[in-house]
């Protein structure tokens, strides 16, 4: 069974496996707007796919459901902002797991770990190393042997996002020095993903769904994608898995979700709990913007979605370790690196 296979089979799971919530009325009915903080700019995965689920949540809960696109040091400034805003249930936050988990350890946001969350997966996310469409690296191998003798510019959402962490790792696997591959930074997977497709960078390794569009208009060429099987979307000719090129590659998988900042009232997190279950992990929309984006339809909430997100959460977390970028070990928010 491929990785993407066995991601497929644990959401279909999901909604077998979680807990039943009796079919009554929610015990909390909000009596304002809430905000969704989208810690990046807007047109990125995070925002794409929080802008499609918040619809869902409006109409189950009965009030507004207002995203705010707050960018800025990788996203950590939105998630502090969430986190600094009062715990009554009606400021929440949405990015990858891993980066609401891991900003600590790199220094960004002080005390912080996946802890501090009531955790709402919906999909799951994979890179996908594209260049410029009028780009002379026709595939993967090619744009690696630039990037071992002659600087080649990445837009990436920064270094915490899916886009630097996914270039860090290539870089880690490449059995040659690719410090030819230098990294641009912006406020967002969709503005990085822009300067690829207009050619102000060469290439992105943002994630798929946040390149479809430029894809399918003929302005990036995908190269790549960071799995174990090829990625198929409509549309788009078959695109290869990394580990087509480097076997040894490790593959992981990037959840993306809503969390809710804890210390609210416990009859919050029943009402979402429900409401996740009955409306999200059963949503026709968001399973058609994951078929046409290139995700993975994988929602969940609770212990099972915390079950889920710490491998990539360990994973990426470690990685910061290994390439010198932690200024907190690991440890000091409950996560244990393997031994090397």
């Amino acid at each position: 069974m491929t990785h993407l296979t066995k991601i497929a089979v644990l959401a279909a799971a999901g909604a077998v496996l979680a807990a039943p919530l009796a079919a009554q009325d929610y015990s909390w009915k909000p009596d304002r707007p809430i905000n969704i903080i989208v810690p990046w700019s807007a047109g990125g995965s995070t925002d794409q796919v929080t802008r499609v689920v918040a619809p869902i949540l409006e109409e189950a809960l009965g009030t507004e459901i207002v995203v705010v696109n707050q960018p800025g040091a990788s996203g950590s400034t939105g998630t502090k902002a969430a986190l600094d805003a009062p715990r009554d249930g009606y400021t929440w936050t949405a990015n990858a797991i891993a980066n609401n988990a891991t900003y600590s350890v790199t220094g960004l946001i002080e005390n912080t770990s996946i802890n501090d969350y009531e955790i709402y997966l919906h999909v799951a996310n994979v890179p996908l190393v594209s260049v410029n469409a009028d780009a002379p690296y026709k595939d993967f191998p090619e744009l690696l042997d630039a990037m071992a003798s002659e600087s080649v510019t990445v837009g990436t959402a920064g270094v915490n996002s899916s886009g630097g962490m996914a270039l860090a790792a290539i870089k880690e696997s490449a059995e040659g020095d690719l410090s030819g591959a230098r990294m641009i930074a912006y406020d967002g997977g969709n503005p990085a993903v822009i300067a690829a497709a207009s050619g102000e960078v060469v290439a992105t390794t943002q994630l798929a769904v946040e390149q479809t569009e430029m894809i399918r208009a003929g302005r990036l060429r995908p190269l790549a994608v960071l799995s174990d099987t090829p990625l198929v979307v409509e549309g788009i000719d078959p695109v290869p898995p990394i580990t087509q090129f480097m076997p040894d590659f490790e593959v992981a998988a990037d959840y993306f979700g809503v969390f809710i900042p804890k210390g609210a009232p416990q009859e919050v997190y029943d009402t979402v709990n429900q409401v996740w279950q009955d409306k999200v992990m059963t949503s026709e929309a968001l399973q058609t913007y994951a078929t046409d984006r290139g995700a993975v339809f994988a929602p969940s909430f609770g212990k099972e979605a915390f079950d889920r997100a710490m491998p990539v959460v360990i994973a990426e977390a470690c990685a910061r370790v290994t390439r010198g970028e932690a200024v907190v070990d690991p440890s000091e928010i409950g996560i244990t690196c393997p031994a090397e």
